[in-house]
């Protein structure tokens, strides 16, 4: 589905990203994981042609640099951390805008009955259907990014490209995000790549790590294979011990 090789980019001429490569395959979820500065969210960015890059970057077989933003929007979504709202939409018209890359072109382009058959389908999916007059500057941040969720959805694309969805929610929205997430991605013809902070999240998510430090990919492959002693050499401090010492905290509880 999506092919990177040797991809570098950078901002000002400066490489932040070098040299990166890896493949995407239907029902992979794949997550981008490194220290903060290591290049993660600027390789999200290259990969959705919104950052000039060098290297070779296919989607499904094409060029994905001469793709227009329509042709890119009908297959792939982005999903961000939750952002402010300047304006009060309502969470039916946040939600339909997921449909932009799909509608037919010129000025006065209306979506169709399908697309809005679409935009309700993911708003009942997601327990959304009864708020949808509310405007989203009412909503808390865990009903909000449930919203962006619904709206990348609605965009029925097939890769969705994470960049830290759960940041600033609380746990039991993080892990409902991540498994809604999952459940998408399983359906044929789907893939997602994520960048998270949070370790055992972006573990329990992924089935494939890309682990980079300083702009190169240090290790790639299975999370089941990923060596705790790479982790801790990336992010400077023992990992797997500052795991252990979390669990063993929950386990005293209650004792």
């Amino acid at each position: 589905m999506l092919k990177v090789e040797k991809l570098s980019c950078g901002y000002g001429g400066e490489p932040v990203v070098r040299d990166i490569s890896f493949t995407l395959s239907q029902g992979q979820r794949l997550v981008l994981l490194g220290p903060n500065g290591c290049g993660k969210t600027t390789l999200l960015r290259a990969v959705t042609g919104l950052l000039p890059s060098t290297g070779l970057l296919e989607l499904d077989g094409r060029d994905l640099r001469s793709l227009s933003a329509r042709e890119r929007g009908r297959k792939m979504a982005m999903l961000t951390q939750m952002s402010g709202t300047g304006f009060a939409f309502t969470v039916w018209e946040t939600v339909l805008m997921g449909r932009y890359p799909h509608l037919g072109r010129g000025v006065f382009a209306s979506p169709s009955a399908e697309d809005r058959r679409i935009a309700e389908d993911c708003l009942k999916s997601l327990g959304l259907w009864a708020e949808r007059d509310r405007p989203i500057t009412e909503l808390s941040g865990g009903q909000l990014q449930r919203v962006l969720l619904a709206r990348t959805f609605a965009q029925t694309p097939e890769i969705i490209l994470l960049d830290e969805p759960t940041n600033h929610l609380d746990l039991k929205v993080q892990v409902e995000l991540v498994e809604q997430l999952k459940d998408w991605s399983s359906r044929p013809g789907r893939a997602a790549v994520g960048v998270f902070h949070d370790l055992d999240l972006a573990l329990s998510f992924a089935d494939t790590v890309l682990l980079m430090d300083r702009g190169r990919a240090v290790y790639l492959g299975s999370t089941d294979r990923l060596d705790p002693a790479l982790l801790s050499r990336v992010f400077e401090m023992d990992v797997p011990a500052y795991m252990r010492n979390s669990r063993k905290r929950w386990e005293s509880m209650g004792e």
